[in-house]
């Protein structure tokens, strides 16, 4: 639910009519001098920081409501509620199951609806707000920090629902200042590091060296794994599973690495293909189509 220094301002979309920026559940974190996350960006994000930094300072948490066009001006029509409450470590360690509280200014006992705290779906109940909380539901790993790779992590750090690991040869091409949801790994063999991959991760391999994709891709296959995608050609495709097959593994086994990954049809500009295999991510597909690298 919250990354980074306490305690922080959190600002969340309780509830929404017609035409808005962002869905209910959305939310952004507000410090004194940074933000992190966007509730839609405007006018009206602009005015949730200013009252999240004020309740930052007074602890005291607000409700606003919103219309976008007659209230700020902005084109949506539609209209907003947010929620700002100031969150530290007690309030934190005093969440079970599931966030749940009063909105200010609601009265009584908590509805009989939420009482079992089983939350799938963030709401206003009753006037109480609900919220569920559970860890990144998927687990990314990018190997390489190269073009495509920086371009990839780029393009999926502002994303939630991710917990991403990076690996590298050269722990000097991280960037400095990265998220709280990304680890770096650096080794001279990144592929040593497959062992450290959870059962569910999925890995798209992309360094500088076939030699290093071919390692990682052989350790990845021989232990449990959700995806394997491999940026490359067709000509790579083939021999990488021709070598795959000389080092044991079967060809069911083989048949689970997805080579070539990304949409042809963007182009090969490293964030055109960053954005194609992005694409695939969210919409939970198999990525199969080609993108081609310097190895075509």
């Amino acid at each position: 639910m919250l990354a980074g220094p306490l305690p922080v301002a959190r600002v969340v979309i309780t509830s929404r009519k017609g035409s808005s920026p962002r869905e209910v559940g959305t939310s952004m974190l507000v410090w004194a001098d940074r933000v992190e996350g966007t509730i839609g960006g405007g006018a009206l994000e602009l005015q949730a920081i200013a009252q999240a930094r004020e309740v930052l300072e007074s602890g005291v948490p607000r409700v606003h409501r919103q219309a976008l066009g007659p209230d700020l001006g902005q084109c949506c029509g539609g209209a907003v509620t947010t929620l700002i409450e100031r969150w530290d470590r007690q309030a934190l360690e005093a969440i079970e199951g599931a966030v749940i509280r009063p909105m200010p200014g609601t009265e009584g006992e908590m509805p009989a609806a939420l009482m079992r705290r089983e939350v799938t779906q963030p709401g206003v109940t009753e006037g109480w707000m609900a919220e569920p909380v559970a860890a990144p539901a998927r687990e990314i790993w990018v190997w390489g920090a190269g073009h495509v790779g920086t371009a990839l992590m780029n393009v999926l750090m502002p994303l939630p629902g991710f917990r991403l690991t990076w690996a590298d040869p050269d722990p000097a091409r991280f960037p400095t200042g990265l998220p709280d949801h990304v680890r770096t790994l650096a080794a001279e063999n990144p592929a040593d590091l497959a062992n450290l991959a959870p059962a569910e991760a999925e890995h798209f391999v992309m360094t500088y060296s076939h030699a290093i994709d071919l390692d990682i891709c052989h350790r990845v296959l021989s232990r449990p794994f959700r995806f394997l995608g491999l940026i490359g050609s067709k000509s790579k495709s083939a021999r990488f599973r021709s070598r795959l097959s000389a080092l044991g593994h079967s060809p069911a086994q083989i048949e689970r690495m997805i080579c070539p990954i990304g949409d042809p049809s963007l182009g090969r500009h490293p964030q055109a293909i960053a954005l194609g295999v992005a694409t695939g991510i969210l919409r939970g597909e198999t990525l199969g189509a080609a993108i081609m690298d310097k190895s075509a």
